[in-house]
């Protein structure tokens, strides 16, 4: 109200100026690059060998590990009663924080830290790499340690395994609400992941478990659940909830996983056999876990106390075995780099935004994160599919969308890591042969394959849709026609 013509008038003349800046393409030819040209012939994996822990299947990785020993013991998850269902990630982040056998939980903490690196239990599912509709899931229990405490080591990980306590209903009590406290938490951080997810979540089951367990249903049952625990009765419920998980699992089938140096392997192979040769449970037949096909649209708005938007549109594509595969990953950083860093991010003014294929839901995904905008970024998910099929992109940007799977295909990880990581890929049916072929296929994608496959899968009709916003924000939206649902 105080500024003058001229004022105004520089105001405008700044703001046309930088419009013309930002739709002005930059030339990437006045700095290094790297090229197809510079890419590895082969993609370096690791190979183990095959024995037996106690006539337990085992997997071993001779690795330069600086002296640690890293060991997992992976149980195929058995098909789990519904009830039991949500409590699973629970059931995770529970277990290590409890008291095992005679030791309680401040014991228990003690005796893990005096042994090991940490000790963690995770739940591991994905869907098959020819149907996205079929899952594998298995449970997994990990820790690390010295070498010279690897008999140590391997007692904490049976006693965690087999003989959890969740008797400590106090200690119960304070776990969930520190649950509850960090996920809540990390609504806005994560916003674009918590988007991206229901939005996928009518695609296939591992769509579907990721809403349920990580995802904003789950963020809102964790809530749901803490409130109820202050009734002694309903916390002695999710006790013996837990329990029968862990019974599920210890009768399960197991098998085992071990990194090391090679000159460790033998040494610890017989520690472990007669670690685990004193524990006789035995696994009954237990019908696998097996979650049934899902296929539908998602349409919903997410309501929390943000002041920001986060933005995510879904399409149903193809599993990771596919032809087209390749190139719809390949599609992701090509629409990211070619339009929607400049549309949703230095024109719309996101902190962020892209999209990108993911072989677990066979969805590929457009999102945004901490977004001032939100019907216009949607429209903009569509402009860029319109500019792909419009526009004659450089082979420039092709080579720079390669360039960045690639990069991600062949990030180096620690020698370890990248023993674990091979393990659980080919447990999910992702072998060297498989990664292998599907990485010498992203090399030969071209923008006709790009524009093939995005006309072909990203038609409206099949998109879903999953915003997370303030209540405010999402009422003056209601052309959208979305499901509002509050976190």
């Amino acid at each position: 109200a105080d500024m003058d013509a001229s004022q105004k008038s520089r105001v405008i003349e700044l703001a046309s100026a930088l419009k013309q800046r930002q739709e002005t393409p930059d030339n990437p030819d006045i700095l290094p690059k790297v090229g197809l040209e510079d890419v590895a012939a082969q993609l370096n994996i690791p190979e183990s060998r095959t024995d037996q822990v106690n006539s337990m299947p085992a997997t071993w990785f001779a690795q330069g590990t600086n002296g640690l020993v890293y060991e997992q013991v992976v149980v195929a998850l058995p098909q789990l009663d519904e009830d039991l269902l949500d409590d699973l990630p629970l059931f995770c982040d529970c277990l290590t924080e409890v008291g095992c056998g005679d030791r309680d939980y401040l014991q228990t903490q003690g005796w893990q830290a005096s042994v090991s690196g940490g000790i963690s239990a995770r739940v591991s599912v994905r869907a098959s790499i020819i149907d996205v509709q079929h899952v594998k899931g298995v449970f997994v229990l990990a820790s690390k340690g010295l070498t010279r405490n690897q008999d140590a080591l391997g007692e904490l990980i049976l006693e965690t395994f087999s003989r959890a306590r969740f008797d400590e209903h106090a200690r119960l009590r304070e776990l969930i609400a520190q649950l509850r406290a960090h996920r809540e938490a990390q609504i806005t951080g994560q916003g674009h992941a918590l988007a991206i997810t229901a939005a996928s979540a009518g695609m296939n089951p591992c769509g579907v478990l990721a809403q349920r367990w990580s995802g904003l249903d789950g963020i809102r049952r964790l809530k749901a659940l803490d409130k109820t625990l202050e009734d002694t009765s309903h916390l002695a419920a999710l006790a013996d909830r837990l329990e029968r998980i862990r019974d599920s699992v210890l009768c399960a089938p197991r098998q085992m996983l071990v990194v090391s140096e090679q000159s460790q392997q033998e040494p610890i192979h017989n520690r472990l056999n007669s670690r685990w040769g004193t524990w006789h449970a035995s696994t009954r037949d237990q019908t696998a876990f097996a979650p049934p096909p899902v296929s539908h649209v998602v349409k919903q708005a997410w309501t929390t106390n943000t002041q920001v938007n986060f933005c995510a549109k879904a399409y149903p594509t193809v599993p990771q075995d596919h032809d087209d595969a390749p190139a719809l990953t390949v599609l992701g950083p090509f629409l990211r780099n070619g339009y929607l860093h400049r549309a949703v991010r230095e024109q719309g003014g996101a902190y962020g935004g892209g999209a990108g294929y993911s072989n677990d839901t066979g969805a590929f995904r457009f999102f945004s994160y901490r977004d001032p905008r939100l019907e216009e970024t949607l429209q903009d998910f569509d402009h860029a599919l319109d500019w792909l099929q419009s526009d004659a992109p450089q082979a420039s940007a092709l080579e720079e969308a390669i360039l960045n799977v690639i990069s991600d295909i062949d990030r180096p990880d620690s020698p370890a890591g990248e023993a674990i990581g091979t393990f659980f890929s080919t447990l999910h049916g992702r072998t060297p042969e498989h990664r292998r072929r599907f990485r010498s296929k992203i090399l030969n994608v071209t923008v006709n394959d790009l524009k093939r496959v995005a006309n072909q899968y990203l038609q409206p009709e099949a998109a879903s849709i999953a915003v997370i916003s303030d209540q405010t924000t999402i009422k003056q939206s209601g052309t959208l026609g979305l499901e509002i649902h509050k976190v």
